[in-house]
């Protein structure tokens, strides 16, 4: 199982998931994957809320994308 960047995933991983165009669409840890597939495999359990947030540490969803996209990394790999 790997993520996007190729990176190894691992159950009990904190992840962000990203829709096909690379927008961020969830966040939370990865649990129930199981080894062999990077398709549709796994749930996301949301992880817990900060009461409040320091907006230096922040980003937008859009420059978070963009950042992505600098990348290479706003395309869903091809399936094997």
């Amino acid at each position: 199982m790997h993520y996007r960047n190729g990176r190894e995933a691992k159950n009990g991983d904190r992840v962000v998931q990203l829709d096909h165009t690379g927008k961020l669409v969830g966040s939370g840890i990865l649990h129930d994957a199981v080894a062999g597939n990077d398709y549709c495999n796994g749930s996301l359990a949301p992880a817990y809320q900060q009461p409040g947030a320091c907006i230096v540490d922040c980003l937008h969803v859009d420059d978070l994308a963009a950042i992505l996209a600098e990348k290479g990394l706003d395309k869903r790999p091809a399936g094997k």
